[in-house]
């Protein structure tokens, strides 16, 4: 009916999804003010945006192929939920965020059932990367993907799946802070080198990083006595978390809240990371780093077969090039890590290599300097409106 509100289903499991649904709401708000009704499911960013969401979705917050097994059953009773709310709600558009081992199932039952709802991905799975059969299986189950990078949409255009271009939501958010102003409202003093830890937002990730993380910035801190220690986390891991950092022999300065987690970056000299979208993050704030990461070794194993690129770091994969060192699976070890990490602490040619790679890779992440949300904004409300 003419007139009638955008009715906008989101389906966001994972922090990352969630802080990118947040922002989808604000832009979506702003084109439509009252015209529009969200509903869905979020994290505490998008609740915090005004979400009802159906359900807490922490619980999903899994990754790897054995690591979603002993959740299987809660993984299909939540997607049969969601369904069920999908028929109650019977939305103009559903946009799912990320976590297609979840979301997938989802587009995949509205697609055999031929669902008048508009179905639309935002954030295309890493076909260049690995599994590029999967964008001839989306074009199959939903009508539009949302890309961050600027050579995905012709990989899915290629099997007749409209793609558009959106941007990296890194490339907004709040003003920068300088050093001294984010160490001041911290409370970190001016003369230490804050070395910053970020073991990742999934439960699993987290086991697996802590203690060599741990161990890592054991060795540094016994060479180096002038370190401080940053820990950036979320809600869903925090409680195991700030046990572990309550652990490590140095003062621990842990944070959660979005603006902390900024502050927090931008006071930082040099970081440690799990491997993800945080290193986006890291490079905006110009904080010189390294990427660990170890899964369950099959998972490992399987992902090796099928990979595409010689890079897992996202700035790495935007330049081609392998600025950030990666240490993977046998590779993500205290004696390997440390060394890596004291380089970035001392070297500052090595330090700024990193920081002209990041200058380059940002200004390939944003279409014309526009805002991503908003451009993502725009193209679910254009594709909605057309339903409705």
């Amino acid at each position: 009916m003419t007139g009638a509100p955008l009715k906008v289903y989101l389906l966001a499991l994972e922090p990352s999804g969630d802080v990118l649904g947040a922002h989808l709401m604000a832009a979506l708000r702003d084109l439509e003010g009252d015209a529009i009704e969200i509903s869905g499911v979020g994290g505490p960013e998008m609740q915090a945006a005004g979400l009802d969401s159906l359900f807490d979705p922490s619980d999903l917050a899994i990754l790897g192929i054995f690591e979603v097994l002993p959740k299987a059953a809660l993984v299909l009773r939540r997607v049969r939920e969601v369904l069920d709310d999908l028929e109650r709600v019977q939305p103009d558009i559903l946009v799912t965020i990320d976590s297609w081992g979840f979301t997938g199932r989802v587009h995949k039952a509205l697609a055999k059932r031929g669902s008048p709802i508009k179905r639309v991905r935002y954030v295309a799975p890493q076909v260049w990367a690995w599994r590029p059969g999967r964008a001839a299986q989306l074009a199959r189950w939903i009508d539009h993907v949302l890309t961050l990078f600027s050579f995905e949409p012709p990989l899915f255009e290629a099997h007749g799946l409209a793609a558009t271009w959106v941007g990296h939501p890194v490339c907004e958010g709040g003003a920068d802070t300088d050093r001294k102003t984010a160490r001041d409202a911290l409370g970190i003093p001016d003369d230490v080198h804050l070395l910053t830890a970020l073991p990742g937002s999934r439960t699993a990730e987290v086991k697996a990083l802590m203690p060599v993380f741990g161990e890592t910035l054991a060795r540094v801190i016994a060479e180096y006595n002038d370190v401080q220690v940053g820990i950036a986390t979320v809600a869903n891991v925090e409680a195991d978390v700030r046990a572990w950092a309550d652990r490590l022999p140095v003062t621990v300065k842990v944070v959660t809240a979005p603006d902390q987690r900024r502050l927090l970056y931008a006071a930082s000299d040099t970081a440690l990371a799990a491997s993800g979208t945080v290193t986006l993050e890291l490079a905006k704030a110009g904080v010189p780093h390294v990427i660990a990461y170890r899964v369950n070794p099959v998972s490992a194993f399987v992902f090796r077969r099928l990979t595409k690129t010689p890079f897992v770091n996202l700035i790495n994969v935007v330049l081609d090039e392998g600025i950030v060192p990666e240490c993977l699976q046998e590779k993500c070890r205290a004696d390997v890590l440390a060394p890596a990490v004291t380089t970035l602490m001392t070297d500052e040619s090595a330090r700024a290599a990193q920081r002209e790679a990041f200058a380059r890779a940002m200004a390939q992440l944003a279409p014309g300097g526009e805002s991503p949300s908003r451009r993502a904004a725009q193209t679910v409300v254009q594709i909605g409106r057309q339903s409705a």
